[in-house]
């Protein structure tokens, strides 16, 4: 039973001045072989009022390996329970923007969730490097007063970011040898929220066609500056099709009043 994956996940909340929007969605190629999808997701807010921290985290598991939804699964829970833990000197942080320590805090946690990986793999009988997932995360105070928006994570996917109705790609190309070669590069983000910003963090599955389909990043700008849409019509808004791009789509934004 712990193995079931859902064709589709999808969760919205405001919480103060913030309002956030995220689904994972099946592919459509995924749908036709009758493969699970392969994207995972995982929202929590750990602690309460102004002094709680909001996570989201998105994992996309290796493309053809029979294992990739779990790997994925496995990693957002690593990740979320790491935060948890951490959930206080990270809020500290946030607060006084301490840069550096959020930076390095953060890849130890992340290098901490790939060993894990990497030992389950190992139990598992699988190769090197074969029970692994591209994964990023978005954590967001609550605090009105805090504006900072932090982004983290390995592997393919995209951040960015709709500001006066035009789309800014925010992601990095290059970042921090993380441990093990199958991690890849650290990628950290660190921005700073003005009212109408609309942040979008995403997997592979929708940061292809959004920088590949200008159409489609026209459409999504379109609909998404005009404010926070309903769940329904926000999950409506990622299955957009795309002729060419079929893989899972994980996506979440955040809009700020």
């Amino acid at each position: 039973m712990d193995g079931l994956v859902a064709d589709t996940v999808l969760d919205g909340a405001a919480y103060g001045g913030l309002t956030l929007r995220t689904v994972s969605v099946r592919g459509d190629s995924a749908r036709y072989r009758g493969q699970p999808r392969r994207d995972a997701l995982l929202t929590a807010r750990f602690g309460g009022g102004d002094d709680a921290l909001l996570l989201v985290a998105m994992a996309s598991g290796a493309r053809a390996a029979d294992d990739a939804h779990r790997a994925a699964q496995d990693a957002v829970c690593w990740i979320a329970g790491a935060v948890g833990r951490s959930r206080a000197r990270l809020a500290e942080d946030m607060r006084a923007a301490r840069r550096g320590s959020l930076k390095s805090g953060l890849h130890r946690l992340t290098d901490r969730c790939y060993g894990r990986l990497r030992a389950r793999g190992e139990d598992l009988g699988l190769g090197d490097g074969a029970y692994t997932a591209s994964v990023r995360c978005l954590l967001l105070p609550a605090d009105p007063e805090c504006p900072i928006r932090l982004f983290f994570g390995v592997g393919d996917g995209g951040l960015f970011r709709i500001r006066a109705g035009e789309w800014q790609d925010l992601d990095l190309d290059q970042g921090t040898s993380a441990d093990g070669e199958d991690a890849g590069p650290f990628r950290f983000r660190a921005t700073v929220a003005q009212p109408g910003d609309a942040l979008t963090m995403c997997s592979a599955g929708l940061a292809e066609p959004l920088r590949g389909e200008p159409a489609l990043a026209a459409h999504l700008a379109t609909r998404w500056s005009a404010g926070p849409p309903g769940t329904a019509a926000y999950l409506a808004d990622v299955q957009t099709r795309v002729k060419g791009y079929a893989d899972d789509r994980t996506v979440v934004t955040v809009w700020d009043e």
